[in-house]
């Protein structure tokens, strides 16, 4: 049991789109990223996407729809709905997964998850 500060996590690196895992529960990993420009269009065949944004503004493409997001806003892409997150500027984004779930919905092509 420790406390986790985020601000602190998400000055540790300067990379998009690249989840560090910074706490786990019950299963899921609970993430902080940077998004910029334009995430790959994906799905999540078996999970639930969790999305909430700590600073910045994501736009997030679902279906047909574009959802805007803004600090302190989130938004959950039900499983096995197309959608890809972007980002004009810098957005830090805090993210909850099950462990083992690749950011792309696919093994082949996610990032690796490092913990920090």
């Amino acid at each position: 049991m420790k406390v986790v500060n985020l601000a602190e996590k998400l000055s540790m690196f300067d990379t998009h789109w690249d989840p560090k895992v910074v706490a786990a529960y019950n299963g899921n990993d609970i993430m902080v990223v940077k998004f910029q420009g334009d995430f790959p269009f994906h799905d999540h065949p078996d999970t639930d996407d969790f999305f909430l944004v700590i600073e910045g503004e994501v736009l997030l493409d679902v279906g047909d729809e574009t959802h805007v997001l803004g600090p302190g806003e989130l938004f959950v892409v039900p499983k096995g709905l197309r959608h890809r997150p972007r980002a004009e500027r810098e957005a830090k984004v805090l993210l909850i997964e099950p462990q083992g779930t690749p950011n792309t919905g696919d093994a082949e092509t996610a990032s690796a998850k490092a913990y920090i």
